[in-house]
C-alpha cells in the first residue's frame, strides 16, 4: 500500500467519527442542561424526559442534517443537475456519466483526491461507470452520525424508563411507526423513486430512516423476549458482540483464508456459498465465545 493511493474513508472511520460526534454531544452539549430537567421530573411533559433532557444535542444533529440535505440538492456540481443521487454512468439512459454519486461524489472526489477513496464501487459492473466513488465518504458519515444518535435515544429511552417494561416497548414502537412514515413520504412507499429514493452507497436519508425504523421494532421484540418475558438470554449474538470490532477486523484480515473460506466445486451454487457463509459465521462465534470465557472484552 502507498501514501499515493492510499484510501482515507472506511468502515472503521466512519463508525469512530460517528461515535466521536455522538459522545460528544451527549457529553458536552446535553448533560449540561440535565440538572434544570432532573428537578422537574414530576411535570406533565416528563413522558418525554428522554428527548427533553437532550434538546441541544437534538438541535445540532437535526442542524448538520439541514447541511447535508443543503449540499446534496442545493450544491451545484460540473455537468450534472443540481440535486443528482443516480449512479452515472449507463444509468438515467447514460445522460449522466461523469455524477456518479452526485454531490456526494463530486465532495469526495473534490476534498480528498481520486485515489483516496474507494477504487471499485458496486456501480461500476453495474452502470458501467469509470469515477471512483467511495460509500464511506465524506457527506453520507452525517447520515451515519444520526443513525447513531437515534441508537443513543434507544438506550436513554431505557435508562429514563426501566422501571416500566411497557414504556419502553410502546416507545420502541412509536420511534419505529414515526421513522418509517417519514421514510414512506420520503420514498413514496417505492424502491427507486420519491423526494429521497433508499440508498445504501449514498446513505440517504430515507435509508438511514428505514433502517432505524426496522431496528426500532426489532429492538422491541427482542426487549420483550429477553428483559420481559425472559424466554432467551441473547446468545449465542451475545459473543460477538462483545467483541464487535475485533470480529469485524478478523473477519477483514482472514476472509480469504481456510476455514472461513475455500476453493468451491461450483461458484454459481447457492448451497456451496450459504454453506461456507455459515462456517465462517460460526467460527468467529466460537472464537468471540472463547474469548468471552476467558473475560476478553
Amino acid at each position: 500500500v502507498s501514501w499515493d493511493n492510499l484510501r482515507i474513508p472506511g468502515v472503521l472511520q466512519r463508525l469512530a467519527l460517528a461515535y466521536l460526534v455522538v459522545a460528544c454531544l451527549d457529553l458536552l452539549v446535553a448533560r449540561r442542561f440535565s440538572c434544570v430537567f432532573c428537578v422537574l421530573q414530576d411535570a406533565w411533559w416528563s413522558q418525554g424526559i428522554d428527548i427533553l433532557l437532550y434538546w441541544p444535542a437534538w438541535v445540532c444533529v437535526l442542524l448538520l442534517e439541514s447541511v447535508w440535505l443543503f449540499i446534496t440538492f442545493l450544491l451545484p456540481v460540473p455537468d450534472c443537475p443540481t440535486g443528482y443521487l443516480g449512479p452515472g454512468g449507463i444509468g438515467d439512459m447514460g445522460l449522466y456519466p461523469n455524477c456518479t454519486g452526485g454531490a456526494a461524489g463530486f465532495i469526495d472526489r473534490w476534498l480528498l483526491g481520486e485515489k483516496h477513496i474507494y477504487q471499485n464501487p458496486s456501480s461500476q459492473g453495474i452502470y458501467a461507470t469509470h469515477l471512483p466513488y467511495d460509500p464511506e465518504g465524506i457527506l453520507g458519515s452525517i447520515n451515519s452520525i444520526l443513525i447513531a444518535f437515534l441508537g443513543l435515544q434507544a438506550g436513554k429511552i431505557i435508562l429514563h424508563h426501566r422501571d416500566l417494561h411497557q414504556g419502553v416497548i410502546s416507545r420502541f414502537l412509536i420511534w419505529g411507526f414515526l421513522l418509517g412514515i417519514i421514510s414512506a413520504v420520503l420514498t413514496n412507499c417505492s424502491t427507486n423513486q420519491g423526494l429521497i429514493p433508499i440508498n445504501k452507497n449514498l446513505w440517504s436519508l430515507s435509508y438511514v430512516t428505514t433502517l432505524a425504523c426496522f431496528a426500532y421494532v426489532l429492538l422491541a421484540l427482542i426487549y420483550y423476549t429477553v428483559d420481559v418475558k425472559k424466554w432467551w438470554s441473547g446468545r449465542p449474538f451475545l459473543y460477538p458482540g462483545l467483541n464487535s470490532i475485533l470480529v469485524y477486523v478478523g473477519h477483514e484480515v482472514f476472509k480469504h483464508y481456510f476455514p472461513f473460506r475455500w476453493q468451491m466445486r461450483n461458484s454459481q451454487s447457492h448451497t456451496e456459498h450459504l454453506t461456507q457463509n455459515l462456517v465462517a459465521t460460526s467460527c468467529w462465534v466460537f472464537i468471540s465465545y472463547v474469548l468471552y470465557r476467558k473475560k476478553f472484552s
